[in-house]
């Protein structure tokens, strides 16, 4: 004959269960003395390789600190203050950083696929070999920037600030430039397949070897 749990059982086994599947959830996990919350103040950390997917960083001072290798994949960092911090090899698949900061932050061969970025800082900043596909930088700030051989199709620059910036053998299949200020920058051997241009603004900039360029502008 099998056991039968009766109601009154299950009732007092439950909440013990649930009590401590909840028990750390209200904790935030501490790396390298860096407690990973809403602004916490991690400048110069070590956050080499960590994984800090899905977290909620919004408005965090990493200024300096390492995070390569690391994993960011949808994780909140709207507001953050990157500047200067090594994000080198991360993978962050639909990482937020609206209006945040990554003045003269390496991202090189970081995988940034639908990267939000709207009004985002990143002057100076390296995007060497990075995979920025579908990614949302409108209304940013890119000068001085280096992208190259960076792969950016589909993704938006709609009205950002790129002068200067080094975009050498770029990917820019269906990106949007709606707008774009691309003074002096530079585009050799990139890829403008099917970008949209209207507007944008190519003053001094250099085009030898570039696909579908607006030679004529």
């Amino acid at each position: 004959m099998k056991p039968v749990v009766t109601a009154s059982l299950l009732l007092f086994i439950t909440p013990a269960l649930a009590g401590d599947y909840m028990a750390d959830l209200d904790q935030a996990p501490v790396i390298n003395g860096c407690k990973l919350e809403r602004d916490t103040s991690c400048a110069g950390t070590d956050l080499q390789g960590a994984d800090l997917s899905n977290m909620d960083l919004r408005s965090a001072n990493f200024r300096g600190a390492n995070l390569s290798g690391a994993n960011l994949s949808h994780t909140n960092l709207r507001g953050a203050n990157l500047d200067g911090a090594n994000l080198d090899a991360v993978t962050g698949y639909r990482i937020q950083v609206y209006r945040a900061s990554m003045r003269g932050a390496t991202l090189r061969n970081a995988r940034l696929q639908g990267m939000q970025g709207e009004y985002l800082f990143a002057q100076g900043a390296d995007f060497s070999g990075a995979d920025l596909t579908g990614a949302n930088f409108d209304f940013s700030r890119f000068s001085g920037a280096t992208l190259v051989n960076a792969n950016m199709p589909y993704s938006s620059f709609e009205i950002s600030w790129l002068p200067k910036a080094n975009l050498e053998g770029a990917n820019l299949k269906g990106a949007n430039l709606q707008e774009a200020k691309l003074g002096l920058a530079n585009l050799a051997n990139a890829d403008l397949t099917g970008t949209r241009i209207h507007y944008a603004t190519f003053e001094g900039t250099y085009m030898e070897g570039c696909t579908a360029c607006p030679f004529d502008w």
